[in-house]
């Protein structure tokens, strides 16, 4: 049988605990929503498999998801969704509010609960005054994000204290429906380090 000491390579990394994971992220300020995400791409092992997954998915000019999961089955979701989405738009003659497409994403992942792993935020603006919530966290590193949100969070935040709070996400999107989306990337010595903090 080839197992990996056979192909060159000890086992030794194996052992050790998963040092990354997905975190995904949306907050608002002032009728606007950061999503955010990072993005590297594990295996069920320590092993980063892709570096530069973009994980921030649009599903109309103003609605996003972040996902967490298998890349695979939370692409295949998020289309699913944007082609419901479109005949839906077709039908109704106007853009589909947050809930209805953030309905539209649960109703998918839980009739195929037993065959993907999808954790998926979904965020974004509409004309429409609704009920969002401040916050919202999810990825396998989310426990890591919530003490730096907790101590961080304000309401009412600026733009620019919004786009800080992301605690090391990389890939940021600001959605408003006056000015659209903004994409921002945080690299290198720009991605806040939150274990220096405290």
């Amino acid at each position: 049988m080839l197992g990996p000491e056979m192909l060159g390579f000890g086992v030794e990394w194996m052992n050790n605990e998963v040092s990354t994971g997905t975190t995904i992220m949306a907050t608002q300020y002032d009728r606007v929503v950061v999503v955010g995400a990072d993005s590297r791409t594990t295996t069920t092992t320590s092993y980063i498999a892709n570096r530069v997954t973009h994980k921030l998915t649009g599903i109309t000019d103003y609605i996003y998801c972040c996902r967490s999961g298998s890349a695979a089955d939370t692409q295949a979701v998020a289309d699913l969704v944007k082609y419901q989405i479109d005949f839906h738009r077709m039908e109704m003659g106007k853009e589909p509010l947050v809930k209805t497409v953030a309905n539209i994403f649960k109703q998918l992942c839980y009739d195929y609960r037993d065959q993907i792993t999808a954790g998926i935020i979904v965020a974004g603006c509409h004309s429409k005054d609704g009920d969002g919530m401040p916050f919202i966290i999810g990825g396998s590193c989310s426990s890591y994000l919530y003490g730096y949100v907790d101590a961080n969070f304000k309401p009412a935040m600026t733009k620019e204290q919004s786009l800080q709070s992301s605690g090391g996400i990389i890939r940021l999107a600001s959605i408003s429906t006056k000015d659209g989306v903004e994409r921002h990337v945080l690299t290198g010595d720009k991605v806040p380090t939150v274990y220096e903090e405290y």
